[in-house]
């Protein structure tokens, strides 16, 4: 089992910046990628990886548990295959979050500045990997981006053979065995959902430490799918046992879940006891310095501030040592919500959404939590009046040390209304407005923001100053694209691109530069 490059990373430490796999390599050379932004984990002599994406390590796992053995199974580094695939080999099972690089950020960045992710290059070559071809290993895609592979004809052009959509516990087993009994399979296989007693502990730590304590969300929005799913909590035994096996692999807990606010509820109400028994349990393993949370939603963190306020005396938080963690704010307006994100909003109304997502940074403010939020550019039916509203909501949150990241609309497998996609050509003058305001109000917070993360994340002195060196200059070239879209181009951000494309502006010139001078020292 394996994972492309962009995934086999622990991004310096700060697993969000995973993200910047979306970046097409048209803006950022792989030099500057792959060497600041995504450095590689180093494999081990045999091939395998100390580290490896969480969903990897669960199925690691779930086969183990299942009767497989480790001399069956080895999660392996992409660039050594030639190590661990030979004539012997039956499967390669592959986790892909974006693999045809159309996922909401991937096409945000890649419909505005052209070009293809490193995800989407990095999967194709793994697909295409000389062992590969020489062997021909039955190819098992799955993963968050499964879904984008059940077209058969999109199976036959890559050579993939099965594609696992959904939660693998239940059917990989299974499905593996009959693989190897040269069983006839499908192409594609829909995944179960798995009880909570059969998630299996991981054997070896996740990258950069992530530790799943719940899966599915269930709030119901209809764009996503982990909100489809059911939701239910793994017991803090089973999350303390993989904790500390996260810490004996040498990685600080990451505790995992689309909502980790939400740890132990049985709806939308935060179980403040239950939230807080977790993170007792988890800072008083041996050995665990530091925790960490992925994501969490803002309607939990405004309806439970005490909470909040506990467990980050917990964890020690303070302005220096702060907390990041993934939220969805998607929309100011009240009326697309309520249409499409209701149980966003749980406890509260739509109505309340831009209310309550200003509590929500105030709370985190108030606790040294930093968000990174989401907005969503083209929901369907969007009209003028709701980007406005969006767009007066990013202002009141400008004051909060935060990043907002805008993403356009995917209509994912999931969203059956029959609605397609919305795609840079589909901006409008107030898009495009809303588009600036986020990366002004993220350039604004960046270097004191990343200049923390760096000083207590990032151990090489050089990895440090190439990331000053970068970021420094990159804000001041930001700054001048988005004056020069507003000033120059009137929100016209299609035509600047076309003309930065044949050459007529430039963009970004310093960045590339600087890091060449910092890599020929």
């Amino acid at each position: 089992m394996t994972a492309d490059r962009t995934l086999i990373s622990e991004y310096g430490g700060s697993i969000f910046l995973g993200f910047s796999s979306v970046v097409p390599e048209s803006l950022v050379p792989q030099a500057i990628y792959f060497g600041v932004f995504c450095p590689p984990v180093h494999a081990r002599p045999d091939g395998s990886l100390p580290v490896s994406p969480c969903g990897t390590r669960k199925i690691e796992a779930t086969l183990l548990d299942a009767g497989f053995t480790k001399d069956d199974v080895i999660v392996a580094h992409p660039e050594h295959l030639s190590k661990v695939i030979g004539p012997d080999t039956k499967i390669l099972g592959i986790t892909e979050n974006d693999p045809l690089g159309i996922g909401p950020a991937t096409s945000t960045f890649t419909g505005i500045f052209g070009g293809d992710a490193y995800m989407k290059i990095k999967f194709r070559e793994l697909l295409n990997d000389p062992v590969v071809k020489k062997y021909h290993p039955h190819i098992v895609v799955g993963g968050p981006g499964a879904w984008q592979l059940t077209q058969e004809s999109t199976r036959k052009e890559l050579g993939i053979d099965t594609v696992l959509v959904g939660e693998g516990e239940m059917v990989v087993p299974d499905l593996f065995r009959r693989i190897l009994a040269d069983e006839d399979v499908p192409g594609m296989v829909m995944g179960e959902v798995t009880p909570i007693e059969r998630i299996a502990k991981v054997r070896e730590a996740a990258v950069d430490g992530l530790v799943e304590i719940a899966r599915g969300c269930g709030r119901g929005c209809e764009f996503c799918i982990p909100t489809m799913a059911k939701y239910r909590c793994r017991t803090i035994d089973d999350i303390v046992e993989d904790v500390k096996t996260t810490v004996r692999c040498g990685r600080q807990p990451i505790l995992h879940s689309e909502d980790v606010v939400r740890y132990g509820a049985s709806g939308v109400a935060v179980n403040e006891e239950k939230l807080v028994s977790l993170f007792k349990a988890v800072k008083a393993v041996e050995g665990v310095e530091r925790i960490s949370i992925s994501h969490f939603a803002l309607s939990s963190v405004a309806s439970a501030p005490e909470a909040i306020k506990e467990i980050s005396e917990i964890m020690g938080l303070t302005e220096e040592n702060w907390l990041g963690g993934q939220t969805g704010i998607e929309s100011g307006s009240a009326e697309l919500m309520h249409r499409y994100m209701i149980g966003k909003c749980k406890p509260f109304a739509p109505e309340q959404w831009q209310d309550t997502v200003v509590s929500g940074f105030k709370i985190c403010k108030e606790n040294h939590w930093v968000p990174c939020g989401t907005i969503i550019m083209g929901l369907p039916g969007e009209k003028e009046e709701d980007i406005r509203a969006t767009i007066e909501l990013v202002k009141k949150l400008r004051e909060f040390r935060s990043l907002i990241v805008p993403l356009f609309f995917v209509a994912t497998g999931e969203f059956v209304n029959g609605e397609r996609s919305f795609g840079a050509k589909d901006m409008t003058k107030a898009h495009t407005e809303l588009f600036l305001d986020c990366w002004e109000h993220n350039l604004d917070w960046a270097h004191k923001l990343m200049g923390q993360w760096g000083g207590r994340s990032v151990k090489n002195p050089l990895g440090r100053i190439a990331i000053d060196v970068i970021l420094r200059f990159g804000i001041i070239e930001s700054k001048e694209v988005a004056r020069m879209c507003r000033k120059e181009y009137d929100y016209d951000v299609q035509k600047m691109m076309t003309d930065a494309a044949d050459g007529k502006i430039r963009m970004f010139p310093l960045t590339v530069k600087a890091f060449a001078n910092l890599e020929s020292k």
